[in-house]
């Protein structure tokens, strides 16, 4: 599973950070970037779960 961050549509909320911190981090323009864009199978679920929490969409998965 990829995970994909369309940074133009981020608005820095930081729910995904707070979801998921091992995956997630907001730089210093405000938008989030993915420190990892492959996802290892045991970070899934919660980058899953940013993914939903995501107010305006930025984040996306793309499955193999």
């Amino acid at each position: 599973m990829k995970v994909v961050v369309d940074r133009s549509a981020c608005q820095g909320t930081g729910l995904c950070v707070a979801v998921a911190a091992e995956v997630f981090e907001i730089e210093d323009d405000g938008a989030a970037i993915a420190h990892h864009e492959l996802v290892p199978a045991e970070w899934a679920q919660s980058v899953r779960e940013a993914v939903s929490a995501c107010p305006v969409g930025a984040l996306r998965i793309v499955e193999d």
